[in-house]
């Protein structure tokens, strides 16, 4: 791992880039009674590059658990698995990365406690944050919402795609776009700006998720 003058990135920019380009987040009630990792399996083998387990309302024993369960399945296959939120479980199961978003512990007390290897993420809610950004210790930012979403919403006002073209200009740090994104408007999505695209239902709620996968994965291979 190497560290980048400008972005704390302790895995290199590039290789960093390659692992979030298609970024698929967790959620329970999307999975339509299919196991969590029955369906990350699929969307792994479809072109998803890395993956958040995202669980807000389990309890720390099964959210360990769940970690422990894709990192048996992931870590063979050189695919990070982030953790959103909790730092506990992070160091716990050896995670690759976490995300953190702007109710959470603060990004330089995470990075104190984190081991250099492990990049951090965090969720952006206003130009604000995209300013303070510069001060931090970070690997990337989550534009958190693009569009408006179902699976999210405590959330503030969608960026929207000029929105997304403003954080651009304004940062050199990789772009992770989350919020509302399918396939109809994932094009649109990266030309605006983002390195890479973060889904929840648009693979967790697909019928075929190794098909959607897949399906998203070309489009951003093209762009």
């Amino acid at each position: 791992m190497v560290d980048s003058a400008c972005t704390g990135v302790r895995w290199g920019r590039e290789p960093l880039l390659a692992a979030l380009r298609l970024y698929l987040v967790t959620d329970q009630p999307s999975l339509k009674g299919r196991s969590l990792v029955d369906v990350v399996q699929a969307a792994v083998r479809g072109g998803v590059t890395c993956v958040q387990l995202r669980e807000k309302h389990a309890s720390s024993r099964d959210f360990y658990a769940q970690a422990v369960a894709l990192m048996n399945l992931l870590a063979p296959l050189n695919i990070p698995l982030i953790i959103n939120d909790r730092l506990d479980i992070a160091l716990a199961c050896g995670a690759q990365g976490v995300h953190l978003g702007q109710s959470d512990l603060p990004v330089q007390a995470a990075r104190k406690l984190l081991p250099p290897e492990v990049f951090i993420g965090w969720s952006v809610e206003s130009m604000e944050d995209v300013e303070l950004s510069a001060t931090l210790p970070l690997d990337y930012l989550g534009v958190s919402p693009v569009f408006a979403t179902p699976t999210k919403t405590d959330t503030a006002t969608p960026w929207g795609l000029e929105g997304l073209r403003r954080i651009r200009a304004a940062t050199e740090l990789p772009l992770v776009a989350i919020g509302g994104i399918h396939l109809g408007n994932a094009a649109s999505v990266m030309q605006a700006g983002a390195d890479s695209l973060a889904v929840v239902s648009a693979i967790c709620s697909a019928d075929d998720p190794l098909a959607a996968s897949q399906q998203l994965r070309k489009l951003i291979d093209a762009h």
